[in-house]
């Protein structure tokens, strides 16, 4: 049984396809199978104060992951607010309707 492979794309650095631009656009990045989320790079002003103090508590890590991580944990906040003022005007609500009724 013959088990070697021949392969149409040249062993040469040189001679793969270059990657463009729009080849990044279309592709999905992944981690491990599912799909990840891109990052965006934008441009936003923020206080002298704001930058040096993640900076300082950044460390190893790096100053605007440590942003990213809070500001997303502010979203998650959010929510669970959103929640909880949603189950409470329910109880509120069901407490009105049927006083007594636990």
């Amino acid at each position: 049984m013959n088990n070697s492979y021949s392969s149409p794309i040249s062993d040469d650095p040189d001679e793969y396809p270059k990657v463009t631009q729009a080849d990044l656009d279309r592709a999905t990045f992944r981690v491990g199978l599912k799909p990840a989320p891109r990052k965006r790079r934008v441009t936003i002003l923020l206080d002298t104060g704001l930058v040096e103090y993640f900076k300082a508590k950044a460390g190893e890590r790096g100053y605007q992951t440590l942003i990213n991580d809070t500001l997303r944990q502010v979203m998650g906040r959010d929510d669970l607010e959103e929640r909880l003022r949603r189950v409470i005007r329910e109880e509120l609500h069901r407490e009105v309707l049927q006083p007594g009724a636990r």
